[in-house]
């Protein structure tokens, strides 16, 4: 049988276990290191359909920039889908960045 000051540390590690997963760092420096202006940004969940607004706004990330970006939207999600646009009309796209493990992700030649 379990005392009451067991009981109340494992109700404590249970509480604690979703706040810490809840906790993680989402925010991702996205760096620019190409000799082509990034015009529209996008980073959604892997379970979003659509790419939604640009996280740059009307901002451009311009060649040799770096801006940080907070990708928490609510969801819990570590894994997005990156998509940027360059001036010169190239487009990549990465299916999935683990943004709770990558703190800098970067664009180059």
């Amino acid at each position: 049988m379990m005392s009451a000051r067991q009981t109340a540390l494992l109700a404590a590690l249970v509480i604690a276990i979703p706040q810490a997963a809840e906790a993680l760092d989402r925010r991702v420096r996205i760096v620019n290191d190409s000799r082509v202006d990034i015009v529209r940004f996008y980073g959604v969940n892997v379970d979003t359909r659509d790419w939604r607004e640009s996280l740059l706004g009307d901002d451009i990330l311009p060649a040799g920039g770096s801006i940080v970006l907070n990708f928490d939207d609510g969801s819990g999600y570590c894994r997005y889908r990156f998509r940027a646009v360059f001036d010169d009309g190239l487009e990549l796209e990465r299916p999935s960045v683990n943004i709770c493990e990558v703190g800098t992700y970067r664009y180059t030649d």
